[in-house]
């Protein structure tokens, strides 16, 4: 990142760089490949008490940031996932603790928050779902009204952290308006099935509701605010994996740019040579312009401002191409080391492909944007 940080922030982005390093290390990772968690319960306790999971929760519910600024210091945490291509939940237990702490009853707080605060308990965002209702934003899942609550019928799906998760906070329309449900991962009615994910260390699920009987106090919000929650959901999940894309673009560049200097052929390091050169300008190129939008659509996202979509559809347009890109490059300047499953470089690879494509696709976000710069243009005329 290359907002101006506060010495708080430094320490805070150095230790867990520091605790990163010790702990998921690209060995670490790879012995991850078949695990049915993808992270340690104790790790995840670690990174917790670090301050991971209590950035986005009021000082009120037991969290706080470290900075004043929740959404930029969680930033800061996601950059240094992507650098690491960290194993954990950080992005779906932080938008459930998120939406919990703002609009949550006082007895979701009480029986749910502490444990995700603790790293003791796991949360999931169930607002996806699977093909053919897999386009960006649409929701199928019904929720409908009864004298005791609602009743929930529908798949979800990629969830992450689906099958890891105690906790469910449900994205669903009643017949006149959306609904987001805290449900417990134990309610009858509720089949969690496994999918296979090219993250090593991310795991993902379809969830499926037939029937499931939840109560109106699992209601998180009401009808005149949860359009405006769901929004600001979908703009912090997006601002996460964006910075996540940029940490792993920046560490995949640097390792190739150290390689090119020490690796020679025919005589020569590979950095000599002009047709890799002008490679390296339009990557680094890249990583800046993809610093740059990570930058502003954290401090629209930050500040609440009306435009914050528009920067974080932005820079998932952006980087779900130019990260790829980068990406690609930095295994190709490899050579044959580059393709295999002992190299480092396939770890970036798999975290900036999946973060492309999950809560929306380059396609999906530009065409969001067109419709918000359209629908902003005709408001000022």
């Amino acid at each position: 990142m290359e907002l101006e940080l506060t010495a708080d922030q430094e320490v805070f982005t150095e230790t867990t760089a520091k605790f990163l390093d010790d702990q998921a290390s690209p060995t670490d990772l790879r012995a991850l490949r078949h695990d049915q968690t993808g992270f340690s319960s104790a790790y995840w306790r670690q990174g917790a008490e670090l301050g991971w999971t209590s950035l986005l929760v009021s000082e009120d519910d037991g969290g706080g940031s470290i900075s004043g600024g929740g959404v930029t210091d969680l930033a800061l945490i996601s950059h240094q996932f992507g650098r690491y291509a960290a194993p954990g939940p950080l992005l779906p237990t932080n938008v459930v603790a998120a939406a919990l702490s703002r609009q949550g009853s006082p007895e979701q707080k009480a029986s749910v928050v502490p444990g995700l605060l603790s790293g003791e308990t796991v949360a999931a965002w169930c607002w996806a779902e699977p093909p053919p209702n897999d386009r960006l934003g649409k929701v199928t899942m019904t929720a409908t009204v009864t004298d005791q609550g609602y009743v929930l019928n529908g798949r979800k799906g990629p969830v992450e952290a689906g099958g890891q998760a105690d906790h469910l906070l449900v994205v669903a329309h009643t017949d006149e308006y959306p609904v987001q449900l805290l449900v417990p991962a134990g309610t009858p009615g509720v089949t969690v099935i496994a999918a296979e994910g090219l993250d090593l260390t991310r795991r993902y699920a379809e969830v499926r509701f037939e029937g499931v009987q939840v109560p109106r106090s699992a209601l998180v919000g009401d009808a005149s605010s949860v359009g405006d929650d769901i929004e600001w959901q979908l703009q912090l999940t997006n601002l996460m994996q964006i910075h996540e894309m940029v940490g792993a673009m920046e560490k995949a560049f640097e390792t190739t740019v150290e390689w090119m200097f020490n690796r020679y052929s025919f005589g020569r390091p590979l950095a000599s040579y002009q047709e890799l050169k002008h490679r390296s300008a339009d990557m680094k190129a890249w990583i800046e312009a993809g610093h740059g939008i990570a930058d502003a659509a954290t401090l629209h996202v930050q500040g609440r401002g009306e435009r914050a979509s528009e920067y974080t559809s932005a820079g998932k347009a952006y980087l779900g191409v130019y990260g790829v890109d980068v990406l690609q490059d930095c295994v190709q300047i490899h050579g044959g080391i580059g393709v295999t499953f002992d190299h480092d470089m396939h770890l970036y690879l798999r975290r900036v492909v999946v973060d492309s494509l999950l809560f929306g696709t380059v396609s999906d976000h530009r065409q969001r944007l067109t419709t918000l710069l359209e629908n902003r243009e005709r408001q000022s005329v």
